[in-house]
């Protein structure tokens, strides 16, 4: 196999100077950095020093945001823009790290800046960018805002990354395998109700034939198993090695691919069929340390998406307001398969990435459900720039011809009243996070409505008894994460007003020429006109309370480096929470 290409030094210097900025930025934000002030510098921007050492102090200029946030300016970082060195130098006497935690951290951060630096060496301009199709746009978008090592994937390979993740754009045929109905489990929505009435839609006659075949090929009866796509990474690297009694058994089989190709999508788990675009994405277990949790499916979970689905589009159907005013379109989980393993299912101390290792989820296609002329793009979408500095936000909103102000009403018109009226109605919220948040646009580039994905794993219910809940499913209850509505509102500050707009208000100051206070009137602005559509539900604003003096400060980095470390866990974990932070919103 040949090596991969090597990347040009001053790509690689250019990535990691963004990179330490951002470093920066979000440690100061989760106060695990106290950057002091240092003077002004002659823009009026203001300066920062941060003591590593007796003989070392970074200097940098920084403006700061709503929410507490930082803005620090990559070009003024002095002596030398390299977060590996920082990191070498600070890991304990600033940062207080450990040792192993210092070690996964380094290599975290040093397979983020490949795959930065390889999306910089394809990145195209915004305005075609903004030309792009849902797909792949996917594969041109840069990762969490928030979350500095955000393209960590620890376990693959660089070769791996190469073939799998979001920005190689490579379409790729999954294989797929059958499993035992004694360790397999499926489970659909009513259209869905058999596996039968699943397959006769997503395989053609002919690979379904060639499936049944290479089942009774092994002598077994193909009526006693369960079919699902795989990855390759996974067979490999999971299933192969810890399933091999049931593969020697023919409890499981290995199965051709299906021949459709698919694209993996930001989530890198998820797969967009484009031979197909009409058919269900699959999202897959990958296991995989990225984003702070390995990346399989949960079986408990995947086993009731599809009960959520039907449940959470039950209460969609039957809401005028969500039905036919916002046109909410929710990407229903309508079917899974989950395979059991025989001995990590039944240990309950085991580490959770050992019980989320084999299933499959079948999704919507955002695709199925737009209008002529509509097209869809993930929020996160919205904070991509191009080599230039040009932001797709400034491209769609010239392309529609309001004003910027009157695009960004029409955005926040589109991604609010849904996602407050499932909170205030039947205290249930989203985490409409940039990935989760699909704006479907019109012709026009003009914001329209809300798409809505990930159901099962993001799905959240108030721990307060509500009249709305007595009709909810006893297998939906029993999955469905509870919160006090204090900390249910979190879903939405930290999802979206922290983990997009902190990001996004200064861009459209900058490009757009909307001060931030601006940015955040306007925010503010579509929760009081919906607390005014609905006056009935006051005591339901009061209790879920967005507009609040202060919220707590969630920290996702803070939760790698201090919290949970790279160790084995029991259970998945939640992000961290430090101090409290000023919330724009609150008078303005």
């Amino acid at each position: 196999m040949s090596p991969a290409p090597q990347l040009p030094h001053s790509a690689w210097q250019h990535a990691a100077r963004r990179l330490f900025a951002k470093t920066l930025a979000e440690f100061a934000y989760e106060e695990i950095l106290t950057p002091e002030p240092d003077g002004t510098a002659p823009d009026g921007t203001p300066r920062y020093r941060l003591p590593v050492g007796d003989a070392l102090v970074y200097r940098f200029h920084a403006r700061r945001g709503a929410y507490g946030h930082w803005r620090v300016d990559p070009e003024s970082i002095t002596p030398d823009s390299d977060p590996l060195r920082f990191l070498t130098h600070a890991h304990d006497t600033v940062l207080g790290l450990s040792g192993d935690t210092t070690g996964h951290l380094i290599r975290e951060l040093t397979a983020t800046l490949a795959a930065d630096t390889r999306l910089d060496a394809t990145a195209v301009s915004a305005a075609d960018l903004a030309d792009l199709d849902y797909a792949d746009l996917e594969g041109h978008q840069t990762g969490h805002p928030w979350l500095v090592a955000n393209k960590g994937r620890l376990g693959f390979s660089a070769t791996d990354a190469a073939h799998w993740a979001p920005e190689a754009r490579t379409p790729q045929r999954l294989p797929w395998l059958a499993a035992h109905h004694a360790l397999a489990h499926y489970r659909g929505v009513p259209s869905l109700a058999t596996p039968d009435r699943l397959y006769g839609e997503e395989l053609t006659p002919a690979t379904r034939a060639a499936f049944d075949r290479a089942i009774s090929d092994e002598g077994r009866d193909p009526a006693d198993y369960l079919y699902l796509p795989v990855h390759p990474w996974q067979w490999d690297e999971t299933i192969a090695p810890l399933f091999a009694p049931q593969l020697a058994d023919r409890s499981i089989i290995a199965l051709p691919t299906d021949n459709d190709l698919r694209l993996p999508q930001q989530s890198i788990r998820t797969f967009l069929n484009i031979s197909r675009p009409q058919a269900r994405t699959v999202k897959l277990p990958l296991s995989i340390l990225n984003t702070l949790v390995w990346r399989g499916l949960p079986t408990e979970r995947t086993l009731a998406a599809p009960a959520v689905t039907r449940w959470v589009h039950g209460l969609r159907d039957d809401d005028t307001f969500l039905r036919d005013e916002t046109r909410v379109i929710l990407l229903g989980e309508t079917a899974s398969v989950t395979v059991e393993h025989p001995l990590y299912d039944r240990l309950p101390g085991v580490p959770y990435q050992f019980k989320e290792l084999l299933g499959c989820i079948w999704r919507e296609p955002v695709s199925r459900h737009l209008d002529p002329g509509e097209r869809a793009r993930t929020l996160a979408s919205l904070l991509q720039t191009d080599p230039h500095g040009r932001a797709l936000t400034a491209e769609l909103v010239h392309r529609s011809g309001l004003a910027p102000q009157a695009w960004l009403r029409r955005l926040f018109a589109a991604l609010l009243p849904p996602l407050l009226h499932f909170l205030y109605q039947y205290g249930t919220v989203f985490s409409p996070h940039g990935e989760n948040a699909i704006v479907v646009f019109d012709e026009h580039d003009i914001p329209t409505r809300l798409a809505v994905k990930d159901f099962v794993d993001d799905v959240n219910t108030t721990s307060q008894p509500l009249p709305e809940h007595d009709s909810m499913p006893d297998d939906v209850r029993a999955v469905l994460l509870t919160e006090p509505p204090a900390f249910l509102t979190q879903f939405i500050h930290s999802g979206l007003f922290v983990g997009v707009f902190r990001y996004l208000a200064p861009l459209c100051e900058d490009q757009l020429g909307i001060p931030e206070s601006e940015f955040w009137s306007l925010v503010r602005a579509e929760i009081v006109r919906n607390h005014e559509r609905f006056p009935g539900l006051k005591e339901r604003h009061e209790t879920f309370d967005l507009l609040t003096p202060r919220i707590e400060r969630l920290c996702l980095n803070r939760n790698r480096l201090h919290v949970d470390g790279y160790r084995d866990r029991r259970d998945r974990p939640h992000a961290a929470v430090h101090g409290t932070v000023a919330n724009p919103l609150h008078a303005l």
